[in-house]
């Protein structure tokens, strides 16, 4: 029985622990094309630990926050919108560190946005390719 203003902590299926696993193999891949650091990697991803981040890697973290699992699935949600609207991952990476045209993002170029660690600035740069994508 659970106090009152209590966490319940309930353990996370092997699901989630996969999809987070797939979504970090992949992530490592965007990280590379994006030319990201260990610590913006893990900022990205809500900050998370250094043990936690290299545990997640290494398949030996038993559990996946919600946090993690979304922000994963946003940045799947860039990727997969920029390989169809810049096919070619250089011009990809390019755009993502150059500021954007249409003055969103504050200014700041996509990547610098989402280096402000917050799941709404994620949000933001999907949001932005989906309507792009869309033609919007």
């Amino acid at each position: 029985m659970a106090l009152p203003n209590s966490t319940l902590v309930l353990p996370e299926p092997p699901e989630a622990l996969a999809l987070a696993g797939a979504g970090l193999r992949a992530f490592g891949r965007m990280a590379a094309f994006w030319g990201l650091s260990v610590d913006e990697q893990r900022l990205i991803l809500g900050g998370l630990p250094r043990t936690t981040y290299y545990g997640l890697l290494k398949g030996t973290v038993h559990s996946v926050t919600r946090d993690t699992l979304e922000r994963l699935s946003l940045l799947m949600g860039i990727w997969a919108n920029l390989e169809i609207l810049v096919p070619d991952p250089a011009a990809a990476a390019a755009w993502m560190r150059r500021p954007n045209p249409d003055h969103r993002f504050g200014g700041a170029a996509p990547l610098g946005w989402i280096l402000q660690g917050t799941l709404a600035s994620l949000v933001d740069v999907r949001r932005y390719l989906e309507a792009w994508r869309s033609g919007a």
